[in-house]
């Protein structure tokens, strides 16, 4: 094994320890409902189970990487000297959380040189979690059951496929690129359409379970674990262009076979501005 390999090997234990650790941590939040609901810049939510489980994703973080660096939502940037980042977001989907839906997830992916390496995606409600790196697969692991390989749907045609997206705030950002008609236009080509989406959306298309997974607005700490999850599953991740990268300001998963179908769609749509 190359030291590239071990070094990210020893990432991606870590990434699967602290999420499901951070994870567990907002579940007691989410059932009790005893927590504080805050406003951000933006007017987005924000509360402090998304703080506690980012502060605690940190300190493991630190303890065991201190050169690297960090990325969070809710706590900015930490510098670092190794050529490792750290990307995290402690409750992707706090509008879901703090409506009582068991659809959050917790995020960690790990950039190397500015290229995502590993991911994870941990809904603790669901007690669901799937992680890859590249070139070592993608697994899934449900409660207690022993982890399996994820793999995505075989399914070709859009008009079979469960397209997924974000209700709401989705429908906000669809508004606001002047791109409404291109949420209309996959809902009525796609089969079926489900709108509690966030990074759970992507757990769907990466376990077989959706073909479809569209983000018209994304940040870092959205993207960062998804590429090499969906890739490592047999998928793609891209921006609406059809580029593989974590840096866009939007995103689309598939299962590969319905991408040549949906990237006309969406690249009808005015460019989004970060």
């Amino acid at each position: 094994m190359s030291r590239q390999e071990t070094e990210i090997g020893s990432r991606l234990r870590l990434a699967r320890q602290a999420a499901v650790e951070a994870g567990r941590m907002t579940v007691d939040f989410f059932q009790s409902g005893n927590y504080r609901i805050d406003r951000k810049a933006d007017n987005s939510p924000v509360t402090e189970a998304d703080r506690d489980a980012e502060r605690l994703l940190r300190a493991r973080i630190g303890d065991q990487f201190p050169g690297d660096a960090i990325l969070g939502e809710e706590l900015g940037r930490e510098a670092g000297v190794s050529g490792y980042q750290w990307v995290i977001d402690p409750i992707d989907g706090t509008k879901s959380f703090i409506s009582g839906v068991p659809l959050y997830t917790t995020l960690v992916g790990v950039l190397r040189e500015e290229q995502s390496v590993l991911g994870v995606i941990y809904a603790p409600a669901l007690d669901e979690l799937i992680w890859a790196a590249v070139g070592q697969g993608a697994w899934y692991r449900k409660g207690a059951v022993d982890p399996r390989r994820a793999t995505v749907s075989r399914v070709r045609s859009l008009r079979e496929s469960l397209f997924v997206t974000t209700e709401v705030a989705g429908f906000d950002r669809y508004r606001q690129q002047n791109g409404l008609q291109t949420y209309h236009t996959l809902e009525q080509q796609a089969g079926l359409t489900r709108t509690w989406g966030d990074a759970y959306g992507y757990l769907l298309v990466a376990t077989g379970r959706a073909e479809l997974m569209v983000d018209p607005a994304l940040n870092l700490w959205d993207a960062a674990p998804l590429l090499p999850i969906l890739a490592e599953a047999g998928g793609t991740f891209t921006n609406w262009q059809g580029e593989p990268t974590v840096h866009g300001c939007d995103g689309v998963g598939t299962n590969g076979l319905v991408l040549d179908q949906v990237l006309p769609i969406l690249r009808s749509s005015p460019p989004h501005q970060a």
